[in-house]
């Protein structure tokens, strides 16, 4: 089916029966035809506590079910709605940015300095990026959230490319990730940014960094 852009912060999804999308909670704007909305069970629920919960166990972020058939408009919070097709290649998501996906594409969840090990927990509370990504594979849209817009840049064996976490949106294909710093301890005292802390992306792929530091 694939995702309409209809703005820079707006995007239509056509809905039609057995084939039903995920979206972030608040993220509907409008609807029309038979649309119904249902929070998704197995993405949990209970609020912010109940969410941090679901964070520390490695679980989704919550969403919404949206079955039935016709269009929705979805946005959130006036931010730039980016949206990217997959043809099969494995998408990592910042689980705060994911706005909606199809559900012809498979869920999960991993934690982003997995291969940081506990320095990289360290760092990523820090920095204050989200500890978690949501995964997506197969063949389907996904429409993420930034702040200014989105620039997609490659990623090749040859070349890593250095990301600041709060810049960070997405990336996809065969990538490795890697927490550092940039300086010592007693430098970063006060420092959240790029210029204390760099997420290195390594292999052959794509990295989605949004325009500004701002967070959601």
């Amino acid at each position: 089916m694939g995702f309409t852009r209809i703005s820079g912060k707006m995007i239509e999804a056509r809905v039609v029966p057995g084939q039903p999308l995920y979206s972030q909670r608040g993220a509907m704007l409008a609807y029309r035809g038979e649309v119904s909305f249902t929070p998704n069970l197995t993405s949990g629920q209970g609020g912010v506590m109940s969410a941090l919960g679901r964070r520390a166990r490695g679980e989704a972020a919550p969403l919404m079910t949206v079955e039935g058939r016709g269009s929705v408009y979805f946005g959130h919070g006036g931010h730039h709605v980016h949206v990217v097709d997959l043809a099969g290649s494995l998408l990592h998501v910042e689980a705060d940015r994911l706005l909606a996906f199809e559900g012809s594409l498979r869920q999960g969840t991993v934690f982003l300095g997995s291969q940081g090990g506990v320095m990289g927990m360290v760092r990523g509370q820090a920095t204050g990026q989200g500890l978690f990504t949501t995964t997506l594979e197969g063949h389907g849209s996904v429409a993420v959230l930034a702040h200014g817009g989105v620039l997609e840049l490659p990623v090749t064996p040859q070349r890593a490319v250095h990301v600041d976490p709060q810049a960070y949106v997405a990336h996809r294909g065969d990538l490795r990730n890697r927490l550092s710093t940039a300086l010592g301890w007693r430098d970063m005292v006060g420092r959240g940014s790029g210029e204390a802390f760099q997420l290195e992306l390594s292999g052959q792929g794509t990295v989605y960094v949004q325009a500004s530091e701002e967070k959601l």
